[in-house]
């Protein structure tokens, strides 16, 4: 019995051992909807065994299957044009507005309720090669970034620049491009789950170096007399705060947080918007505080900026954060 036993953990694909990325030369397609439908096929299982694993063990090893798989499917040409769609409801697929990259990534939450994020950025990297004094060529090509969490490794994560390789893990649901004399940066707004007492909104800020890597974190922050590299909000696991961009006005609008009684203050995990509104405008190339701002805007259904934070929305800003609050309350 026991030779058998061991005989069928070994016939069996998946059984008692991960298994290994399927190769995309094996797809039925080689671009477009048939390319897609294949990769989603392979990816939405290892989803659904990823969210569905019990210990933190169980999820530590579905979320490297479906890491590996992911890599795999991204690698593939013709891949930055697929948008996944089916994929939407649990994965953030994030494209800036320029269309020269896209931030692919999810979470897993562990059994004390703090939360490691896992994904990709996927970009297009143009290389200029110069022949002679007038010719110039310029090659498109397609580059993979895995984004590794080390969020609890970096000791002082406002004021840390780092890369792909030590990144401070989040949930991003908005790009925001802002161009300086010297380089485009990308403002991200993100969200952490954190723990079972307080969450964070982010203000975060990805750039590509002249090869094309990653960087998050940057020194365009006028906050308060201080600079960080990144802005950071924690606040109660039950309440709600607002972080949105106005595309018309080019500034991010933020709900101002208060502890609920002031002796409370510091203690972050009893901080709520107090129903007043701050803000960052971008001016001579740094986001600018300005407090108690105006956040009445027109309603812009492109960037989806206007929602009730209590009842779900289309865009994925509102649903991925707030079904992760639920998530949040539902194990507490």
């Amino acid at each position: 019995m026991k030779k058998l036993l061991i005989l069928f953990l070994f016939i069996q694909p998946g059984a008692g051992f991960a298994q290994e990325p399927v190769r995309m030369d094996k797809s039925p397609a080689t671009s477009g909807p048939g390319l897609e439908k294949f990769q989603e096929s392979l990816l939405k299982p290892l989803i659904k065994k990823q969210y569905a694993a019990k210990t933190d063990s169980e999820k530590a090893a579905a979320a490297k299957e479906l890491t590996d798989q992911f890599e795999a499917c991204l690698q593939t040409s013709g891949s930055f044009d697929l948008d996944y769609d089916s994929l939407k409801k649990d994965i953030q697929l994030l494209r800036s507005p320029d269309n020269t990259f896209r931030i692919i990534n999810w979470d897993v939450q562990k059994s004390d309720g703090t939360y490691e994020y896992y994904g990709f950025i996927q970009s297009k990297f143009i290389q200029i090669t110069k022949h002679g004094m007038f010719r110039k060529t310029r090659i498109e090509t397609m580059q993979l970034y895995p984004l590794i969490d080390r969020s609890t490794e970096i000791k002082n994560p406002d004021n840390a620049i780092t890369d792909n390789k030590k990144w401070f893990g989040m949930w991003y649901y908005k790009i925001i491009p802002s161009k300086t004399k010297t380089r485009t940066y990308y403002t991200l707004l993100g969200w952490d789950g954190n723990d079972k007492y307080s969450q964070k909104k982010i203000i975060d800020v990805l750039s590509f170096d002249n090869n094309g890597v990653p960087h998050f974190g940057a020194d365009i922050f006028n906050f308060q007399k201080k600079y960080p590299k990144r802005i950071i909000f924690e606040y109660s696991a039950t309440c709600n705060m607002s972080l949105k961009y106005s595309n018309q006005k080019d500034s991010i609008v933020f709900g101002h947080l208060a502890p609920i009684e002031p002796q409370l203050e510091g203690q972050y995990q009893y901080y709520c918007s107090d129903m007043s509104n701050d803000g960052f405008g971008f001016k001579k190339g740094k986001w600018n505080y300005g407090a108690d701002v105006n956040a009445v805007n027109d309603k812009d259904e492109k960037d989806k900026i206007y929602h009730d934070p209590r009842k779900p929305m289309a865009g994925n800003e509102s649903n991925t954060i707030i079904t992760r609050q639920k998530r949040k309350k539902k194990d507490k």
